[in-house]
């Protein structure tokens, strides 16, 4: 069964360290061995994140002679937080409704 997109991005999002690998090619593009120094781990393991980063489509690869370049794709995070938007105005309204309940409950004016 094929996952879908904002399902890849929620997991390559749940790794505190594909997080700070996303942070950091905020900045621009880095190459996988940039990437890894910050790291108490192995360049492979890095790759390995890298490669749930682009399947999650996060991130674009390139080559260019012996260097691997990564690069943030934020396409991913937008649909994400379009997503968490519609959340945010739902709670968002409730907190009012809330609010005015408890303001009702008080007896003070609006």
């Amino acid at each position: 069964m094929t996952e879908d997109p904002l399902s890849a991005v929620f997991a390559a999002l749940a790794d505190p360290t594909r997080r700070a690998i996303l942070a950091r090619l905020a900045s621009g593009e880095a190459t996988v061995n940039e990437l890894a120094a910050p790291f108490p781990i192995s360049v492979q393991a890095i790759s390995k994140h890298l490669s749930v980063l682009e399947r999650a489509g996060l991130i674009v690869r390139t080559r260019e002679a012996q260097w691997r370049r990564c690069r943030l794709d934020p396409a991913p995070l937008r649909t994400l937080a379009e997503w968490v938007d519609q959340y945010h105005q739902l709670w968002s309204d409730r907190y009012d409704a809330l609010d005015d309940y408890l303001r009702d409950l008080k007896g003070d004016p609006p």
